[in-house]
């Protein structure tokens, strides 16, 4: 009869051997890679400088956060359409630049008024119904686009092979983390991933054309922002997706918490990660990254390894830098086919989405009261219902919408509460709320 062996859990400030941190910082930046690069593609950047400042971000991150937050500055999906608006209005993507570092900015501004006015509010306009709610949306909401990815839609037209490459690097993560021992143990995402790019070559998957093509040694294109008359235009447009992305900024941030079993609102502080975050959208703006945010992918992977480490995440940052600065090794993780990019994250949604349910346990969210019902049904069921409101060029649906639906309610079941008008006590601090770690 096997003894079950306790887990292993590796916290936010322990250092791992230089052995096993590179490959499970490996394991970070492939979870991150294909969006991170999917980006920068559709708004016609190299993904070389992206890849350089939202490693540099990064670093600057965990610095201002003072080593206490382990997450990962990737490229931020919000900021697609309107830096596609920008660049068909204006007439180039450097025009959007101003723009993405004005949203830097923001969050600079926003650190600045929470470290004064603090944190309670959070409880006030995002209760524990709607954040876990918002936070099993967040993977939820991603999900189709990990079963297209996968071969898993027909209306997709998926490459021949696909679905057996997505499924089979599926099945590696998944029994990989119940049946591996030891060091292999943690890294079920990386060997993962390794098998299905093996697997993916006799289907012709993957495109090692790049490769070949590509320098050893090579500096990204460098863009640098447009300043004029039309500036203004530029700002207004990325306007609405800043409050997106503090939203998501605000609700990955308390997941991670959750899932690390530390208090990230309090201490370091949510006005550190917005300010860390803030900065390094500054600098890499003006060198012509496109928006970066913390990561739910990156999230999903430390839920499953438990390894928490924030020098891991420095070391997939560090390495993001050297790829930038070797195209060639770039080249080779940019051939990655989407099939094993949807197959690993099929896994790593669903992971957050489960993140978010067990918020509402562990938050002891009583739904047999009528507000929480209300709260909670109704963030599920936007957020997942393909519901969309244009706000000029931004469109708000799936975890924000569901964010911004919850707050808007809240606010409202708060000034009733206070009014006397509602029919039940109402408190939005109930259970564990933000200057609480909910612990088991």
């Amino acid at each position: 009869m096997n003894e079950e062996t306790p887990r292993r859990v590796v916290g936010i400030h322990d250092k791992l051997p230089i052995l096993e941190t590179i490959p499970l910082s490996l394991q970070h930046l492939m979870a991150m890679f294909g969006a991170t690069v999917l980006v920068p593609l559709l708004l016609g950047v190299n993904p070389g400088i992206c890849l350089l400042m939202n490693g540099i971000g990064t670093i600057i991150y965990s610095l201002v956060t003072k080593g206490g937050i382990p997450a990962y500055l990737g490229s931020s999906f919000a900021f697609i359409a309107p830096g596609t608006l920008i660049i068909s209005q204006l007439g180039s993507y450097e025009h959007a630049q101003i723009g993405f570092m004005v949203f830097g900015a923001f969050f600079v501004i926003m650190a600045i008024i929470i470290k004064f006015c603090g944190v309670k509010w959070i409880d006030i306009v995002m209760p524990p119904a709607v954040m876990g709610g918002v936070v099993a949306v967040i993977g939820l909401e991603l999900a189709p686009t990990a079963a297209s990815s996968a071969g898993l839609v027909p209306s997709a037209n998926p490459a021949p092979g696909t679905m057996i490459v997505s499924l089979i690097t599926l099945a590696v993560a998944i029994f990989g983390s119940v049946l591996l021992r030891g060091f292999a143990k943690i890294i079920p995402i990386l060997i993962a991933v390794i098998v299905g790019y093996f697997v993916a070559m006799p289907f012709g998957l993957v495109d090692l054309s790049g490769v070949g093509a590509a320098a050893w040694v090579g500096f990204p294109k460098v863009y640098l922002p447009i300043v004029n008359k039309d500036s203004m235009t530029a700002i207004l447009i990325i306007a609405p997706a800043m409050l997106v992305v503090l939203c998501e900024h605000i609700s990955h941030l308390i997941v991670t918490g959750n899932i690390t079993g530390t208090n990230l609102i309090k201490k370091p502080g949510l006005h550190r990660s917005l300010l860390g975050d803030g900065i390094s959208n500054i600098i890499s703006g003006f060198f012509g990254s496109t928006p970066n945010t913390t990561y739910g992918e990156n999230i999903g992977v430390m839920a499953i390894t438990r390894v928490y480490s924030v020098w891991v995440i420095r070391g997939a940052a560090i390495i993001a830098i050297v790829f930038s600065l070797i195209p060639k090794f770039s080249a080779v993780i940019q051939s990655l086919p989407w099939a094993v990019i949807g197959g690993v994250c099929i896994y790593l949604y669903g992971v957050i989405a489960i993140s978010g349910i067990r918020m509402l346990v562990e938050k002891k969210v009583d739904f047999s009261k009528n507000y929480n019902m209300v709260l909670g049904a109704i963030v599920f069921c936007v957020g997942v219902s393909g519901a969309t409101i244009q706000l000029g060029s931004v469109a708000l649906s799936g975890m924000a919408l569901s964010a911004v639906t919850g707050v808007v309610i809240s606010l409202f079941f708060y000034l009733f509460s206070r009014l006397g008008w509602m029919n039940e006590k109402y408190d939005p601090h109930e259970g564990a709320d933000s200057e609480e770690v909910a612990e088991k």
